[in-house]
């Protein structure tokens, strides 16, 4: 559309503006209504999901749809986003959608971890599909995903990972976009000698640089956020109008970006694609004049303008898309923030080789050979330098390898990806942890280098001292006032309120349930029909009773002649209770049909000597059935439901049907905040118990833990106490609190006997 209307400039200028600015707004609108979770990256809430925590809604069919669709747009806007993240996401709800249809025909795939690791093997294929890079994928997913990597899952991402990146190319193969499967960016570099030595300290200050430069826009992209969140009048402006913020940001981007404007100094027409593709070249463009022999002299001509030189349209570029890409990843639809900073990374790569070329136009001399410097392989090194700063990972170096299908320069790379990670890390964290810490994530920071005081807490100086518990004798109102009172998903179970010796952990939902089992209007209904019966056993509550007569009578003399043949009287009482419901028990409807039946026998014997003078009749037959309304709870008022509820609170809590945890995460007071940040990390967990000789005396959640790696540990219901405080402790008053401890627990055990197995000796003794 754009290219049609060359005649007219603001007809080009509409068509460029509106198309992106339609797509994203599409895309953000979607994403909104279908699902929200699909806005974003994806993998910091993967790497939180496979720690532990659950996220509701993340990876459903829902989800994945509004993930497909939103991304197809955004990326089909031109804007500067990525797609690595949003590809992590789409395989990782590929592998929880499929492990839920396999879990229906039972098996394995009803294991939990087995669904912990195909969202592991997931990551990799995401990342390998995107840029065909199986071995960089698996890598790369590990890094930025786990802290701990469980070796088995290793061969399952390389497997997923390998065949994803097989389909990815075949199909472009199949498509007649390639001729077979080759790299994705296939560089030419010379291979018998890429590189002098000499130009390592040029490698060496890309990688210092490229640190800071990511360091930088994790930086800028974290103030952006948290600006339109902290201005209340921005923020509440935001959440009214929720499509104008992207539209405008696409925008202003398209317009900075318009080709026949300020986007002719920063090759504003390219792609990402075209865009790396002629940065990788490795030609240098201070010197190369146009060649009918030069295969992408058609793209490279958007890099040259009549009337500034490669280096201004460089610097424009890498300025315009730094603050372009930190801005527009922030837009509330489906991207990530890789490929932006793979390709800023390879402009400034690409800056620093032309400058180098410049400088040294026919080569570094090395003996009587010269060998001309290649552009390019600077552009690969910055690429995976910048990148590796900004996601704080090592593996973009085996990325940049298989995209560009030669490792000519791994020495380079590999320093400066390391050089640029020592400085970025030691300034900022990685963009994924950046946006868990803005999304208030459950997720647990790493003891950098600037932590080493934290070595020296520990556990007691940490822990949260007035843990929620349930002990053994409680009762039901105990239960009540427990959950009213906390939040927790798992609640402490100790011995008594005296001793406070652990016995295991129950789930607050089991909690929820004995409680609601134990005031169930079910159960209130069936202690009133056992009262009932009670009742009528007594003959006391017949009132409450249905009774149905029905007499039949064979033979009578005191009933008249009548012609024809004699009938049976008809019912004298007929009454059929309204609410036909179950029947009582069997054992109260006989007592109380006996109970009915002597009555009215007795009367029915009296009978023939009050009528004097009348022939003697034959016997009668009585049948009587009794039934009970068994709809008593609408018979209750509001303050009798109150007081029977009263009651079952006062009643002790019954722990024979609830499932307990007998062995939950323990730590002791004396336990360093490093051992506990390792325990915490490799097992995944959300809290422990801190025990002193079996009893209970604290607890330490990610809360906590994570105020004590940051520094803050002034927060409200955590115990501060000053940093080496167990270290001042004097070692007599210790030693005598632990004696005390240990003796009131042996004089408990001494009152107290502890069952024991029966000893083949046992019968001898009692004898």
């Amino acid at each position: 559309m754009y290219g049609g209307l060359d005649t007219n400039v603001m007809l080009q200028y509409l068509a460029w503006v509106t198309y992106p600015t339609v797509l994203i707004t599409f895309s953000a609108g979607f994403t909104q209504i279908l699902a929200p979770q699909a806005v974003g990256s994806g993998i910091p809430e993967m790497k939180t999901i496979l720690r532990g925590v659950v996220l509701k809604e993340y990876l459903t069919l829902k989800t994945f749809v509004a993930k497909v669709i939103g991304l197809t747009c955004a990326l089909g806007s031109g804007m500067p986003l990525g797609k690595e993240g949003p590809f992590v996401h789409i395989a990782s709800m590929c592998a929880a959608l499929l492990s839920r249809f396999l879990s229906f025909f039972g098996g394995i795939y009803e294991n939990e971890a087995r669904n912990t690791e195909m969202l592991a093997a997931a990551c990799a294929v995401g990342v390998g599909c995107c840029f065909a890079a199986p071995i960089g994928g698996v890598l790369f997913s590990i890094e930025v995903t786990s802290t701990f990597f469980a070796v088995r899952n290793y061969w399952r991402g390389f497997f997923a990972a390998t065949f994803s990146a097989f389909i990815f190319r075949v199909l472009a193969v199949w498509i007649k976009d390639e001729e077979t499967i080759t790299a994705l960016f296939k560089t030419r570099f010379r291979l018998d000698f890429p590189f002098d030595l000499q130009e390592l300290p040029a490698f060496a200050v890309i990688g210092i640089a490229s640190g800071f430069g990511g360091a930088l826009f994790v930086y800028l992209n974290r103030k952006i956020v948290q600006c339109m969140r902290r201005q209340k009048t921005i923020n509440r402006f935001l959440m009214k109008k929720r499509l104008l913020f992207p539209a405008l940001v696409t925008l202003l981007i398209s317009t900075l970006t318009f080709p026949p404007g300020f986007g002719q100094f920063m090759a504003g027409q390219l792609t990402q694609k075209d865009t790396l593709v002629t940065l990788f070249d490795n030609r240098t463009w201070a010197k190369q004049e146009p060649s009918d022999e030069f295969e992408y002299i058609g793209i490279l001509e958007a890099w040259r303008h009549p009337r500034s030189n490669v280096f201004i349209t460089l610097v424009v570029f890498i300025l315009m898309k730094f603050w372009m890409s930190a801005l527009a990843t922030t837009i509330p639809v489906p991207c990530g923030a890789f490929m932006p900073v793979f390709v800023i990374g390879a402009a400034f790569g690409r800056l620093v080789g032309e400058s180098m070329a410049a400088w040294f136009p026919d080569g570094i001399h090395t003996d009587s050979n010269t060998y001309r410097i290649v552009p390019g392989g600077y552009a690969v090194v910055g690429a995976a330098a910048l990148s590796g700063a900004v996601t704080h990972t090592v593996s973009t170096a085996v990325i940049v390898f298989e995209l560009t299908g030669q490792i000519s320069h791994i020495l380079p790379v590999m320093i400066a990806v390391i050089l640029a990670n020592a400085v970025a890390q030691s300034l900022q964290p990685s963009l994924y942890d950046s946006i868990i810490r803005i999304k208030k994530l459950p997720y647990l920071p790493e003891l950098g280098w600037g932590h080493h005081e934290k070595y020296n807490v520990r556990v007691e100086d940490i822990m949260v001292r007035d843990v929620p518990y349930v002990s053994l004798n409680c009762k039901y109102r105990d239960l009540q006032h427990v959950l009213q009172t906390t939040k927790m998903k798992s609640l402490a179970l100790v011995d008594s309120a005296e001793s406070m010796i652990l016995l295991g952990s129950i789930e607050r939902a089991q909690v929820g349930a004995m409680l609601g089992q134990q005031l169930h209007p079910q159960r209130r209904l069936q202690a009133l029909r056992q009262k009932a019966w009670a009742s009528a056993d007594d003959g006391r509550r017949f009132s409450e009773a249905s009774v149905c007569f029905q007499i039949s009578t064979e033979a009578s003399s005191f009933t008249p002649a009548r012609s024809g043949s004699r009938k049976p009287l008809k019912p004298a009482l007929k009454r059929v209770p309204s609410v036909p419901t179950d029947g009582p028990p069997a054992g109260a409807t006989d007592s109380s049909s006996i109970a009915l039946k002597s009555l009215f026998c007795a009367n029915s014997a009296a009978e023939p000597a009050e009528a004097q003078g009348q022939a003697p009749r034959k016997a009668k037959h009585v049948r009587i059935s009794v039934t009970e309304d068994l709809d008593l709870g609408d018979r209750m008022t509001p303050a009798e439901i109150l007081d029977w509820e009263e009651q079952q609170l006062e009643q002790n809590v019954d722990f024979s049907s609830a499932q307990i945890d007998p062995a939950p995460f323990q730590l002791v007071e004396r336990t360093s905040l490093h051992k506990t940040h390792t325990i915490f990390s490799l097992l995944g967990l959300d809290h422990a118990y801190v025990t002193s000789i079996g009893r209970l005396v604290g607890m330490v959640s990610l809360k906590e833990l994570r105020k004590a790696i940051e520094g803050s540990l002034t927060a409200k219901g955590v115990k501060v106490l000053p940093p080496l405080a167990s270290f001042r402790r004097s070692s007599t008053s210790a030693g005598e609190l632990d004696t005390t401890d240990l003796r009131q627990l042996w004089d408990r055990h001494q009152h107290h006997s502890m069952p024991r197995e029966a000893g083949p000796d046992d019968g001898d003794t009692s004898k």
